[in-house]
C-alpha cells in the first residue's frame, strides 16, 4: 500500500503542476484574445504533438513532453527595419507599411538567430492580421497579456493558501502565548543530540528564579510583555545581565529576580546559524497553527514573496551546491531549491508517510503545490527574456521612451524591438536549462530529506 500511496502522491503533484501550467498559459491567452491579438496555438508540453483540436482560429493540444507549455501570440517580434539594404518586405498593411521585413543573409551567429526568429514569428501572419500583431498593442495591453500568466500562478497560490489557513491554519506560523508550560531544568548545549540533563550542565535561570507552569509574563526589566516573540527578543538581547521578571500567577503579580545566561542558539526559526544570546529556559504555550482569511493570507504571501526574491538572487549559488551534493562533495541542503522531479518525490513521500493523518497529508500536498505556484509566478517576473518579465520590461521601456519623446516634442521612437535582446534570451535560456538539469539530477541522486 505504501508504494500505491506514493504513486498517488506523485500523480497528484504532476497533474496539479500540469493544471497550473495550463492555467498560466490561459492567463496569457484570454487577455491576448480580448485585446484582438491573433492566437493560433495553445499547447501543454513540448515536442511531438500527441493530440490537438482546432477551435476557431486556435489549435489546442498536448505534446509528448509535459515539461511546460506555450501559447502562440502572433507578432511578438516586430519586423526587421524596412529600410535595411538586405531586408525585403513580404507583406504590407492597409497603409502600405511593411509587415514583414526579414533579412536575406546575415553574418554572425546571433544576427542570424535574430533573423531566423523574426522569420519564424511571421509564419502565422496573413495579410488581414495587420492590426492583430502583439508588438502593435499599446504598452499597457502588452503588460497585461504578459503578466496574466504569472499572476494566475500567484492567484492559484493565494487561493490554496487561503483555503489552508482558513480551515486547518498556517502550520508555519503557530501562535505562541507568553505563558509558561514547562520550566527547563538545565542549560543543554544546542548542538548536543541528547537534550537530557547531564552532570555539569548549569541550572536554567528560569528554575533559579522560581518560575512555575502557568505563569503569564507581564514585564521584563520594566518593559511590558505583549507577545512571546517580543519576550524572546528581550531575553536574547539581555545576554548574561540581571533580569527582573513580573508574572501573573493565579491572578496575582509576582516579581522574580535572576540573571540570564548566554548560550548558542539558532538565529531564527528559518536560520540555523548559531549565535550567542541570552537564555532563560522556559517553554511557552503553543496555540496551534494560526488561522486567517484573505487579508492574513495576502500579508503572509507578501513576506513569502520577499523571501522568494532573496532566494532568486542566490539561486545560481544554491544550484551549484546542489550539483556538489549530486557528486557527493557535500550534503544536500534540505532548504534549497528542488525541481519538479524533486517536488513529485516529496509529494510521493508525504502521501506514503504513516506519520501524517489524512488531513495533514492533504494539507502538506496542497502546500507544496501552492509553494511551487508562488515560485513559478514570481520567477516569471524576472525582467529577462525569455521569461514573461522580459517582455513586460520591454513594454514598460517602450512606454517610458515614448512618454519622454512626447514631453520633448520629438518624433515617436516607435515600438521597442525586443528581438535585439534575443542573444540575452538565448544565454538566459541556456543557463535555465543547465540549472534545471542540475536540479533534476540532484533530486534523483541526492534528494532532500523531508523528515518523514
Amino acid at each position: 500500500m505504501t508504494a500505491l500511496y506514493a504513486a498517488l502522491g506523485v500523480l497528484f503533484f504532476v497533474f496539479a503542476i500540469l493544471a497550473s501550467i495550463g492555467l498560466h498559459e490561459v492567463g496569457h491567452m484570454v487577455p491576448a484574445k480580448k485585446f484582438g491579438a491573433k492566437v493560433p496555438q495553445y499547447f501543454i508540453g513540448f515536442g511531438p504533438t500527441v493530440w490537438s483540436k482546432q477551435v476557431g482560429e486556435t489549435e489546442y493540444g498536448l505534446k509528448a513532453f509535459p515539461l511546460g507549455g506555450f501559447v502562440k501570440i502572433v507578432g511578438m517580434l516586430p519586423p526587421a527595419p524596412a529600410g535595411a539594404p538586405d531586408a525585403t518586405p513580404d507583406q504590407v498593411d492597409s497603409e502600405g507599411e511593411p509587415l514583414v521585413a526579414v533579412r536575406k543573409s546575415n553574418t554572425g551567429m546571433f544576427t542570424q538567430l535574430i533573423s531566423d526568429a523574426r522569420a519564424a514569428e511571421w509564419e502565422f501572419v496573413q495579410g488581414t492580421d495587420a492590426d492583430r500583431l502583439f508588438y502593435r498593442l499599446p504598452w499597457w495591453k502588452k503588460v497585461i497579456v504578459m503578466a496574466g500568466g504569472p499572476m494566475v500562478n500567484v492567484a492559484i497560490a493565494f487561493f490554496l493558501f487561503w483555503g489552508i489557513f482558513a480551515t486547518v491554519g498556517n502550520y508555519n506560523d503557530r501562535g505562541v502565548d507568553p505563558v509558561v508550560t514547562e520550566v527547563l531544568d538545565c542549560v543543554v548545549p544546542y548542538a548536543r543530540q541528547d537534550q537530557a540533563c547531564q552532570p555539569g550542565d548549569p541550572e536554567t535561570p528560569a528554575k533559579q528564579a522560581g518560575l512555575q507552569v502557568g505563569d503569564r509574563f507581564v514585564s521584563i526589566n520594566g518593559t511590558e510583555v505583549t507577545s512571546w516573540e517580543q519576550l524572546q527578543g528581550l531575553i536574547r538581547g539581555n545576554a548574561d545581565g540581571a533580569v527582573t521578571i513580573v508574572v501573573d500567577r493565579d491572578g496575582e503579580p509576582v516579581t522574580l529576580h535572576t540573571n540570564t545566561t548566554v548560550t548558542a542558539r539558532p538565529t531564527s526559526q528559518t536560520d540555523e546559524t548559531l549565535e550567542q544570546v541570552g537564555f532563560l529556559g522556559v517553554v511557552p504555550k503553543d496555540l496551534g497553527p494560526t488561522h486567517g482569511g484573505p487579508l492574513y493570507t495576502a500579508q503572509w504571501m507578501g513576506s513569502a514573496t520577499v523571501d522568494v526574491a532573496k532566494a532568486l538572487g542566490t539561486l545560481p549559488v544554491k544550484v551549484w551546491h546542489v550539483g556538489l551534493a549530486a557528486v557527493g562533495v557535500e550534503k544536500r541542503d534540505n532548504a534549497g531549491p528542488v525541481s519538479v522531479v524533486g517536488g513529485a518525490r516529496i509529494a510521493g513521500e508525504v502521501a506514503a508517510s504513516d506519520k501524517l493523518d489524512a488531513t495533514d497529508t492533504l494539507v502538506t500536498l496542497l502546500t507544496v503545490v501552492a509553494g511551487f505556484n508562488l515560485f513559478i509566478g514570481l520567477f516569471n517576473f524576472i525582467p529577462l527574456l525569455p521569461l514573461d518579465g522580459g517582455h513586460i520590461a520591454g513594454a514598460l521601456y517602450e512606454a517610458v521612451r515614448r512618454g519622454i519623446a512626447r514631453l520633448r516634442h520629438r518624433p515617436d521612437p516607435g515600438y521597442v524591438d525586443v528581438a535585439k535582446l534575443l542573444p540575452v534570451a538565448y544565454v538566459v535560456g541556456a543557463a535555465l536549462l543547465v540549472m534545471g538539469l542540475v536540479l533534476i539530477v540532484g533530486d534523483i541522486v541526492a534528494p532532500v530529506d523531508v523528515g518523514l
